[in-house]
């Protein structure tokens, strides 16, 4: 009878200098916030210009809707998929390929005709959920004694990505004379110099795929991997990424508007969508942290769906003179909520494998539910002539979070 080991590859010394000049660790933590940085700006940078979009079209609000909604349920569709591209290309190819794609995306979107703006919108969700996936990996696998740490780094980068272009998107439209079509186009130039900066990883890559192996045996069998759609833990997961990705794109497609339609000038508006993004930051780098200390995270889940709730409350109750409360507290919300989701991904899980297979399943869910935010949001101010009905359904997601959170937030693994 022969019983199969593992085997553990043996890189050859020889070929050491061929790579080193690839593999500082300086060059890949600026592949990884350059890229961060794209992961959320094309969809911030659209919310203060869908009223234009709107018009040059003449699209309804449903419709409108659509402009943030299709990027985010192609999220969906294309995260399950990552995973296999990874294992077949490599993780460092697969990421540059996204950025690509994500930058070509952008482009699509703003030619003249409203199905390149939704080809455009596919593109740029499929590119997202790509980097989506991959990312938490790659941190389990270059940091893996300070993944929580390296998560709220780009997480925290995604969100400085998203404000930028948030606060950036009407001054772009003014400075370079083109209309939203300049202004949004423009995003295309940071994907294209995060490809070029994500360039050196993809070069180590195939270097040390041409290195000789001398293989030895691994005296400790291989755990099985089981599959996370069988896990209750991961469909909590998945339902707490998702409800609190619902619950930040329907602002990042309404807020705005929401502002405007009240009463509050569209410059000033934006400057509050732009705020809220920045106090992200804040909960998307402090938050995750936080969770790499503790061995159970019940008690931040339930924190992150309560801020939520306040916020959105404020903003139903006060929507011009709180704005910038709600805009505060929904931001450390939101942001909080991201990070907390994104480190769930590494710490419930025990191996590269399963951290790419956990966020494939629960960007995959997360993302096909959040897509219902956007449209079901501008469906909902149509049917009943304002925004009441759709920050009040919003609130109860907020309360279907905090008890998906509490499961998550279990010391256990996947």
């Amino acid at each position: 009878m022969s019983v199969t080991r593992a085997v553990q590859p043996v890189l050859d010394p020889k070929v050491g200098t061929r790579t080193a000049k690839f593999a500082h660790p300086a060059l890949l933590l600026v592949g990884i916030v350059l890229v961060a940085l794209n992961m959320r700006a094309c969809l911030a940078a659209v919310s203060p210009m869908v009223a234009e979009i709107q018009r040059t079209f003449g699209l309804s609000a449903a419709a409108s809707g659509l402009i943030t909604t299709v990027p985010v349920l192609f999220q969906g569709v294309g995260a399950p998929l990552t995973p296999r591209l990874t294992r077949r290309f490599g993780t460092e190819r697969v990421v540059l390929g996204a950025v690509l794609a994500l930058g070509a995306g952008v482009l699509l979107r703003v030619l003249p005709s409203v199905w390149t703006l939704y080809v455009g919108c596919m593109v740029i969700g499929v590119a997202i959920a790509v980097l989506n996936v991959s990312m938490p990996g790659l941190v389990k696998r270059e940091f893996p004694h300070r993944a929580a740490m390296m998560t709220g780094v780009y997480s925290t980068t995604m969100l400085v990505g998203a404000t930028m272009a948030a606060a950036l998107s009407v001054p772009l439209e003014h400075a370079l004379g083109g209309g939203w079509q300049a202004s949004l186009g423009a995003w295309s130039v940071l994907a294209l110099v995060a490809a070029v900066a994500w360039l050196p990883q993809v070069l180590k890559a195939r270097q040390e795929a041409t290195v000789p192996l001398r293989v030895a045996p691994a005296a400790v069998p291989q755990k099985p991997a089981v599959s996370p759609w069988k896990s209750p833990l991961a469909w909590q997961i998945s339902a707490f990424m998702g409800i609190s990705s619902l619950l930040v794109y329907t602002l990042v497609a309404w807020m705005p508007t929401v502002l405007a339609d009240h009463g509050m000038p569209r410059g000033e508006a934006g400057l509050v969508f732009a705020f809220s993004n920045l106090v992200q930051v804040v909960g998307a780098f402090l938050v995750p942290l936080a969770a790499g200390r503790m061995t159970r995270q019940r008690g931040l889940a339930l924190a992150m769906a309560g801020l939520n709730a306040a916020g959105i409350a404020w903003l139903l109750l006060a929507p011009v003179s709180g704005a910038w409360f709600s805009a505060a507290v929904l931001g450390l919300a939101q942001g909080g909520s991201l990070g907390l989701g994104l480190a769930f991904i590494v710490l419930r899980t025990d191996s590269v494998l399963g951290a790419a297979r956990l966020g494939g399943m629960s960007q995959a869910v997360g993302y096909l539910v959040a897509a219902a935010g956007p449209v079901g949001g501008g469906a909902l101010k149509q049917l009943t002539g304002s925004w009441d009905a759709t920050l009040i359904v919003m609130l109860v997601l907020a309360a279907v979070a905090a008890v998906a959170g509490w499961g998550a937030g279990r010391d256990r693994t996947v």
